[in-house]
């Protein structure tokens, strides 16, 4: 393969693939899009359950860390996906787009250009959406966008229970009127045909024959290469060995919202007095390079149910049912989601838009922090966290040795406003499962237990048992001022020829999963790229 390109993209994630995708659709430029991971062949990718299969630690498609709650708290498991399609080749497929008002707020602060208009535009032009084209939703994109089955008497209960104390329920849990009003219902999956829709699928493999587009998997960039402050290439490392890449235009760095501001530190971009303790020669005094951390805290609350679970399903016999039903017609429970059912509520009537997002799994866990499995009792879990929240957390490296993992620190619950709102997610569940409908279904709370009471007691609870939505973002900040990592063209503060397109630009977090918000921001970046 040749060593110089126009364009080298880090990362082959959600944001990466729609890169490449755009950039390279210019044939009169060389792109090489590069990914630490092996290629997306795994079988259990393609299944939507085999992420069971997936997320564990060691897994070569996955990177993982350990993080530190809060200071002093303890550490938990965090992974992201580290093959073609990134985190959307490995994630639970929820299909969440967040709320206009997110990104109205970013371009009101100074991201000019990322507001919703524009934003929605993209998601019109993603979407093939099952439930048809409207003002909210986009058909005959290249992003499949189903619907889970409306196939089970617990699920159907929830949901009548969730109308019983004023959050009603929706066909689209995405439709515009929802993310003002609330509502639940069955969750939205990036599934079509019963198969995960990744960002590779979707962006990547219809354009791997372009003869200017090349990739590189189970290569891993080490660190950027510069001439004074203009980024020349990037040093990269593979069973090969060690090997130069030129970029005659711009590295673009979208490896996430925990290797991209790592990478950057490693390459001499990050806090001086940091660079400098670890050896590193700084080329930009960029302080705010691994802060802003945000991190969605969530918590799973669990019931044993007298029937409804899938617990069955996943696990012995049952697992060998539900594998060869899903062999034989791509049906089944290895078909589903990582919810089948959710939504947005307001915990507070008086809310002006829902503060918490609801995820109803009809199967329950047990686990550390670390590994979990499934209960072998019917169970079912009703988690969910605080849409917006003000708590920040950092990464940062602790060594100049890129092997090294960083330290991570989500300092979950750090804000008053987040401790509130999460008190008040305890009781919005509580409530939900004291309705009539759920009566005949459940049989106690085993997590975290009535006997986390009070509003410090829950508290508590979430400090114990609360962990990574899978959510990071915000650790290279967009915006217009001095102090943000990046400008609203996603360009690097002062340095030449960088860019950074990944969850890591969010100046806050969207309200909602992050994987269809990236791909939709994605594309907005490479118009802007375009328009430059």
């Amino acid at each position: 393969m040749r060593s110089d390109f126009d364009y080298i993209v880090v990362g082959a994630g959600s944001a990466g693939c729609v890169m490449a995708n755009r950039l390279s659709a210019d044939p009169s430029v060389s792109v090489l899009l590069i990914e630490s991971g092996p290629a997306d062949k795994s079988y259990f990718i393609r299944m939507p359950r085999g992420i069971g299969k997936l997320l564990e630690p060691g897994n070569a498609h996955v990177w993982d860390y350990q993080a530190a709650a809060r200071e002093g708290a303890r550490s938990e498991m965090w992974m992201k996906g580290r093959t073609l399609g990134g985190s959307s080749s490995v994630n639970g497929m929820v299909y969440m787009r967040g709320f206009p008002q997110d990104y109205d707020a970013w371009q009101a602060a100074g991201c000019e250009g990322w507001g919703w208009e524009n934003i929605h535009r993209q998601y019109l032009a993603l979407e093939n959406h099952v439930l048809g084209a409207s003002a909210s939703r986009g058909q005959g994109g290249p992003l499949g966008v189903t619907v889970q089955p409306k196939d089970n008497e617990l699920v159907a209960a929830i949901l009548a229970a969730g109308e019983a104390i004023g959050s009603p329920t929706v066909e689209d849990i995405n439709n515009l009127e929802t993310t003002w009003k609330g509502g639940l219902g069955y969750q939205t999956r990036n599934i079509w045909q019963g198969q995960r829709c990744s960002a590779a699928d979707v962006f990547l493999k219809p354009v791997r024959s372009r003869k200017n587009l090349h990739v590189a998997v189970e290569s891993t960039v080490s660190s950027i290469d510069f001439d004074g402050r203009r980024v020349v290439g990037v040093n990269v490392v593979s069973k090969k060995g060690a090997t130069r890449y030129s970029a005659n235009k711009e590295v673009i760095l979208c490896a996430g919202a925990i290797e991209t501001p790592k990478l950057l530190q490693l390459s001499g971009v990050g806090d001086a007095e940091l660079l400098q303790s670890l050896g590193i020669p700084v080329v930009h005094n960029a302080p705010g390079v691994g802060k802003n951390l945000r991190e969605h805290c969530y918590f799973a609350m669990q019931y044993r149910v007298r029937r409804g679970s899938l617990n069955s399903a996943f696990q012995g016999a049952g697992l060998l049912r539900s594998v060869v039903q899903y062999i034989a017609s791509k049906t089944g429970p290895m078909s589903h989601a990582a919810h089948e059912a959710g939504g947005v509520v307001k915990t507070q009537p008086d809310l002006d838009l829902p503060d918490a997002q609801i995820g109803i799994s009809l199967h329950s866990l047990v686990g550390d922090g670390q590994r979990v499995r499934l209960e072998k009792e019917p169970g079912l879990t009703m988690g969910g966290y605080f849409l917006r929240p003000e708590s920040q957390g950092e990464i940062r490296i602790t060594s100049a040795d890129y092997r090294q993992k960083p330290y991570i620190c989500a300092n979950y619950l750090s804000s008053e406003v987040d401790r509130d709102h999460a008190v008040s997610l305890v009781k919005w569940v509580r409530d939900c499962v004291a309705q009539a409908p759920l009566r005949p279904f459940i049989v106690d709370e085993v997590k975290p237990g009535y006997h986390y009471a009070s509003d410090d007691d829950i508290l508590a609870a979430f400090h114990e048992m609360g962990q990574t939505a899978y959510h990071v973002a915000g650790t290279c900040r967009m915006g217009s001022d001095d102090s943000s990592v990046v400008d609203p063209k996603c360009r690097v503060r002062g340095v030449e020829g960088l860019r950074v397109v990944d969850t890591s630009i969010m100046p806050t977090l969207v309200s909602g999963n992050t994987n269809a918000p990236m791909m939709a921001m994605a594309m907005r970046a490479a118009e802007i790229m375009t328009e430059a």
